[in-house]
């Protein structure tokens, strides 16, 4: 009975490969005709696509130096042309998979109908009657044109409609491509199995080589995988597929496609896989010290118009601006100060190279670890990119001061520096203001002992806190919030992602509540934001976003053009130039003295620090004609706490009282470690040429017209007044001993430039004869180098 129940069977099975046949070559015939011609639409349709369309391609991520940073890919995949795969590995698929693949057309007639025999009388699967072109096909429709599990599944169904599909399109596609073509395409599409699609990513994973320098027994190997990925896993079983690798190179050489002898000799040759046969790490995890520049990288090609889809399958080349040596000294000048197991404290640094056609980020670094592991204290935020909960203090006041530039101020100006200042412009002060509630009350104090005046640029190294929010009276709160955006804060203008889009952004904010805290900067932070600030004022105004991309290449090698924002001259080079001066002291007699002095920096450069109020973080900005670069260091829990800075041997700690954090300290000594060197290891800046800072413009070194003081002195009080009150100042006045006629202007402070607004004080004689002078204390800075007060300024 089973004899005969198979005879009926095989006869059945006959009449219906007689049908497929006619399908495929009469594929109009009869009443099937209009199905059949819109299952020729679909074929014609799928021959094209495997003709023209790539599949999923490898995307890999380039530092300066061109060697990989990272790998994204959905299937682990590189084309390779014909001329680059080993005659070997030709030889062996074809050897164990169709030979006779350069004698038939697409479809080898001869081995279908004794495949169909074949399984008929066992009753399942024994044998393949598929040809390459057939099984490239398969392949194709399997992992390419499918893009979900019940896909792939259809496109691998046992069915007559499925055979016949791809039947068809075999033999369309030998009419369109050469057998060689058919080959490689085939190569390049199937998987080899422990992620590796394709031989060029086959040869790599298994043998750490090339596709063109397959040997024979290698080649063998990757050739009878192909069967059964799985189950002839060398990792696995191995000794399944060697048994299995030394019966394709039989049939090479069964085939004359080898010596019988060469045969022999590779067949008692062990395996020789490598010891660690898989993908590389698909992503940014796994990539040490370069996560988080890996990360931004996406972000940013994200934001350019490169979908992740795109990124995992498009087989891009990108070419970044990573620099690794500056990254590892970065790195280990981060964890030199923070440990990367210091609870609370996180230490970031951002570095970026100036230029007016592209600011480059040069390195971004953390001393957390780029990874999953919470208990390892590891963390995928963008620590030193991505905008931060706490601020960065008295770093702001640069911008303060640059408002104040654009308006008609000097660095060489003068500046009121009293001990303690009630502004009733700004609200927003502590309780302890005076007034009612809600009034506009903002009060601010001092923790170090000042002159009663000093210049904008020593205002800057010493950062009081009582000029800047005067001055912030004057410029505006707007004006400030506008220039920190224009020269790079620019998330200070938009809603962060994933937030209502109707939510005010913080600088708006900040604006329209006229909040004088602004100066002090309690705002989030971006630590990249930071140092592209400094990018910006080296690059003599001339914004351009932080890039970390060189250029993209797609998978032939041409170039992807990028949606990127354009470069802007968002303020004058001469502004910009006043302002690398005015922040050119820090690290000479300001708050970042100690740290410079400590790592041995003698150049030029402009810097700005700056501690919250709350000593929850700190930060500081510094930069030279080559390098911008910014630290933060804060506290990077859910609850942040206050910081205390020890220094010593000590990190940064939670604390409730004691040496409390500031800018001058950790962030400071990170930023001179990374670029002087860490004792007898060099840094990044210490082979650079020295470069000078730019010189100054007279009307920002001395002020503008439209912020010129009338000179009163020698005129009488009262014609001083009205002409000051005029000109739009306050006046207080003050008299002394002089033989000058009663009344009569003997000074003003400050004479040159000041913005409307200022009180210019007056000293007049009172006519009598003078006894002595006394000279005004010189500035002392507060702890650490720096002020405190309500909101310590750096």
């Amino acid at each position: 009975m089973g004899v005969r129940r198979a005879v009926f069977k095989l006869v059945g099975l006959c009449v219906l490969a007689g049908v497929l046949l006619a399908g495929v070559l009469f594929p109009a015939v009869g009443a099937m005709g209009v199905v059949s011609n819109r299952a020729s639409d679909t074929v014609d349709s799928t021959s094209a696509d495997l003709v023209q369309k790539d599949p999923p391609l490898l995307t890999t991520i380039l530092d300066t130096n061109g060697n990989p940073l990272a790998h994204l890919f959905d299937q682990y995949r590189v084309l390779v042309a014909p001329d680059r795969i080993a005659t070997t590995m030709k030889a062996a698929i074809v050897a164990i998979e169709d030979q006779r693949f350069y004698d038939h057309q697409g479809v080898d007639w001869r081995a279908a109908m004794r495949a169909l025999i074949t399984n008929t009388i066992q009753g399942k699967v024994a044998q393949g009657g598929s040809t390459l072109t057939q099984q490239y096909v398969k392949n194709y429709l399997t992992h390419v044109v499918a893009t979900s599990k019940s896909e792939q599944a259809k496109a691998q169904e046992q069915s007559p409609a499925r055979k016949l599909r791809e039947l068809r399109i075999a033999l369309q596609l030998e009419n369109k491509l050469s057998k060689d073509e058919i080959l490689a395409r085939y190569l390049n599409t199937v998987p080899f199995g422990n992620g590796a699609y394709g031989i060029a990513a086959a040869a790599k994973t298994y043998f750490d080589t090339t596709a063109d320098k397959l040997t024979v027994a290698q080649a063998a190997l990757l050739a009878g995988i192909v069967n059964e990925p799985s189950g002839l896993n060398p990792e696995r079983h191995p000794e399944r597929a060697l048994a299995r690798r030394n019966v394709v190179i039989d049939e090479m050489a069964k085939q004359n496609r080898i010596p019988r002898e060469v045969a022999e000799a590779e067949k008692k040759t062990p395996l020789g896989t490598r010891p660690d046969i898989g993908a590389p790490p698909n992503g940014c995890i796994g990539t040490g010290d370069a996560g988080y520049f890996c990360d931004y990288v996406i972000k940013y090609l994200e934001a350019a118009g490169f979908s992740k889809e795109n990124l995992r399958r498009g087989g891009y080349t990108i070419k970044t601006t990573l620099d690794r040596d500056a990254l590892t000294k970065a790195k280990k000048a981060v964890d030199a100060e923070v440990p990367p197991d210091t609870d609370h404290v996180a230490n970031a640094m951002a570095i970026v190279k100036p230029g007016k056609d592209k600011h480059r980020v040069v390195a971004l670094a953390a001393n957390r670890t780029y990874g999953l592991d919470r208990d390892e204290h590891e963390t995928t935020l963008g620590l030193p990119y991505a905008m931060q909960n706490l601020g960065a203090g008295s770093i702001y006041k640069l911008f303060t001061a640059a408002a104040a530039l654009e308006k008609g101020m000097g660095i060489n100006n003068s500046i009121a520096v009293p001990d303690t200042y009630v502004s009733e412009v700004f609200k927003g002060g502590a309780a302890s203001c005076p007034g009612p509630a809600g009034a506009k009350k903002y009060c601010v104090r001092n923790a170090g002992d000042y002159s009663d005046r000093m210049s904008l640029q020593d205002a800057l190294a010493l950062s009081p806190n009582t000029a800047f929010v005067q001055l912030l009276e004057r410029t505006s709160v707007s004006s400030a919030v506008d220039m920190a955006v224009r020269l790079g804060l620019r998330s200070l203008a938009t809603v962060p992602a994933g937030e209502d889009p109707k939510k005010r952004p913080i600088g708006k904010f900040f604006a329209e509540q006229n909040l004088g805290s602004f100066t002090l900067g309690p705002t989030p932070t971006s630590t990249l934001e930071l140092a592209n600030v400094g990018a910006t004022l080296a690059s003599e105004g001339m914004w351009c976003p932080p890039s970390p991309i060189e250029q993209v290449l797609d998978r032939n090698g041409r170039p992807v053009a990028l949606r990127e924002d354009a470069c802007e001259q968002v303020v004058p080079a001469g502004l910009a130039n006043a302002l690398t001066a005015g922040m050119s002291k820090d690290s000479t007699s300001g708050t970042a003295r100690d740290a410079a002095r400590a790592f041995g920096w003698n150049r030029p450069m402009a810097g700005k620090t700056g501690t919250t109020q709350e000593h929850k973080s700190s930060g500081f900005l510094g930069y030279t004609p080559q390098l911008a670069g910014a630290v933060f260091t804060f506290d990077d829990t859910p609850s942040p706490k206050t910081l205390c800075d020890p220094a010593g041997n000590a990190p940064p700690r939670p604390c409730n009282g004691g040496t409390f954090i500031y800018g001058g300290k950790s962030p400071a000594r990170t930023w001179f470690a990374a670029m002087n060197g860490i004792g007898q290891d060099p840094g990044i800046m210490t082979d650079m040429e020295t470069a000078r800072l730019p010189g100054v413009e007279d009307r920002y070194a001395e002020g503008g017209s439209e912020a010129k003081v009338p000179n009163v002195v020698g005129l009488s009080e009262g014609f001083a007044r009205t002409k000051l009150k005029n000109a739009g100042y306050e006046v207080s006045v003050s008299s002394t001993d002089s033989l000058k006629p009663k009344g009569t202007v003997l000074s003003q402070n400050p004479r040159g430039a000041a913005l409307p607004g200022e009180t210019i004080s007056l000293v007049v004689s009172n006519g009598v004869a003078p006894t002595t002078t006394t000279e005004p204390p010189p500035p002392t800075p507060g702890p650490g180098g720096e002020t405190g007060g309500p909101a310590p300024p750096g």
